[in-house]
């Protein structure tokens, strides 16, 4: 349900800046089904990428034997990413905040974590840069905390015109999709907001899976269960070998 709520997100045509698993698996199933001119970026320098597997790493030598170009990565993130050619950055976390804050380096203090995560790779200058970001993370206590141990990569820092006083160029994130639904951020406040529910899944359920009170649109729609079409595209992406 995840990820094909996340596939659905993305545009034909539209430029992706795709991260490896979830957002990778959403992307590449969205150009099986509607958004086969989707293009997709890698951060090893893979541009217009179109694996017939997924791939196992950014290196994957699938990327650049189906990419339209390969280069450099200064040249992905100098040339692509910051003057804003990418339309969507695409995003996973083991923490996230209500401000859409996603932290990837460190779990408790930095000086002596308690766990220590992969790091940051190119997600601040994505979460920076890109005109949206989507990020993809299964929801609970652990994960959705009222604010990170380590702020990695910026959503909306402390609310509000935060991103505006730093001189971020991207929007930052405008949906995140988890297991149970789908956050996007109030207008006004930018606290991550429940604007939709997947089938199935109840409201106190998703509550009791946010480490804050969770704010709630007042008019929230189910969101539409996979079709046969779909799941079968899902299936035999993750099965392509």
């Amino acid at each position: 349900m995840m990820t094909v709520a996340a596939a659905r997100s993305l545009d034909d045509r539209a430029v992706c800046f795709v991260g490896i698993g979830l957002p990778s698996t959403a992307a590449n199933l969205a150009r099986r089904l509607h958004a086969p001119h989707l293009v997709l970026i890698y951060e090893a320098g893979a541009v217009g990428a179109k694996p017939d597997r997924l791939p196992l790493s950014i290196g994957d030598g699938i990327l650049g034997e189906t990419a339209d170009a390969v280069v450099t990565v200064p040249e992905i993130f100098n040339y692509w990413l910051q003057p804003g050619r990418i339309d969507v950055g695409f995003l996973g976390a083991a923490q996230i905040d209500k401000f859409g804050n996603i932290n990837t380096t460190v779990v408790g203090d930095y000086a002596d974590p308690k766990v220590r995560l992969p790091g940051a790779g190119g997600a601040p200058e994505i979460a920076a840069s890109a005109k949206e970001v989507l990020v993809i993370v299964r929801q609970n206590t652990r994960a959705f905390v009222e604010k990170v141990d380590f702020v990695t990569s910026v959503g909306y820092g402390d609310g509000a015109g935060y991103r505006e006083r730093l001189g971020l160029p991207g929007k930052g994130p405008v949906k995140v999709i988890t297991d149970l639904g789908i956050l996007e951020p109030d207008p006004d406040t930018r606290e991550l907001t429940l604007t939709a529910i997947h089938p199935g899944v109840s409201l106190d359920q998703v509550r009791k899976a946010t480490g804050w009170p969770l704010r709630v649109a007042d008019d929230l729609p189910t969101t539409q269960a996979p079709t046969d079409d779909q799941l079968r595209a899902l299936r035999a992406l993750k099965e392509a070998k």
